[in-house]
């Protein structure tokens, strides 16, 4: 099965990193994004998150960046916390935010979740700078977290894909950034079905264990 989407059509998606020189991300999201620990995610926070992100980046940057806090603070105030879902994401290149979004709200929809538990998205590096994958997280006001793609190898998931592996270096994008933080899988790996043309976005649920992962404080990004 594809990382991808859709059975016969997940062999036609195109997975060519959007946004990208060499493998890492340019553009906006990145220059505003702060680093994490190589084996934490970079949290990418986007640039209607308020209140939260930037109480939890001013307390991360005076407090010596507390991990759990600042994860928290970009939340907007989520009264999930540490125990709540993050969405891992894969998509095409070019795929419309409609298409993220609406996919991301129907699984959690038909699992009976609610987009409220909601603390991050999460994806591979590579989709760092794709505007759909950006725009939902904008949407649901929760940042986005992105691991490098050798981290993504190392999970283990029960949906992998040759053509993930293929294109952006691990068998495991959506499921394998859901759960790259630990926790439990409540949804695994979905694909979008958009009318008249191959689907572009996979997706996976999983709650969280019980710590966030550790990152530095998260900032928010300049607007030009």
């Amino acid at each position: 099965m594809s990382d991808a989407v859709g059975g016969s059509a997940a062999g036609t998606t195109d997975w060519s990193p959007a946004g990208t020189t060499g493998g890492s991300p340019t553009g906006g999201a990145a220059a505003g994004s702060t680093t994490g620990p190589a084996d934490g995610p970079t949290h990418r926070p986007t640039p209607l998150t308020t209140g939260g992100a930037t109480g939890g980046a001013t307390g991360g940057a005076a407090g010596g960046a507390a991990a759990a806090g600042s994860a928290t603070g970009a939340t907007g105030g989520s009264s999930a916390g540490p125990r709540g879902l993050v969405v891992g994401v894969g998509a095409s290149r070019g795929v419309p935010v409609d298409e993220v979004h609406g996919l991301v709200e129907e699984a959690l929809r038909e699992a009976g979740l609610s987009t409220s538990e909601v603390v991050a998205l999460a994806t591979v590096d590579a989709k760092a700078a794709e505007p759909g994958v950006l725009g939902a997280a904008e949407r649901l006001g929760v940042p986005l977290w992105t691991y490098g793609a050798e981290r993504l190898a190392r999970v283990p998931v029960e949906n992998p894909s040759p053509a993930a592996l293929r294109a952006v270096g691990t068998p495991s994008v959506a499921e394998a950034a859901a759960l790259a933080g630990g926790g439990e899988l409540l949804v695994p790996k979905r694909r979008s079905a958009p009318a008249g043309r191959p689907a572009g976005v996979t997706c996976a649920i999983a709650r969280l264990g019980s710590r966030t992962p550790s990152t530095t404080a998260v900032t928010r990004p300049q607007r030009t």
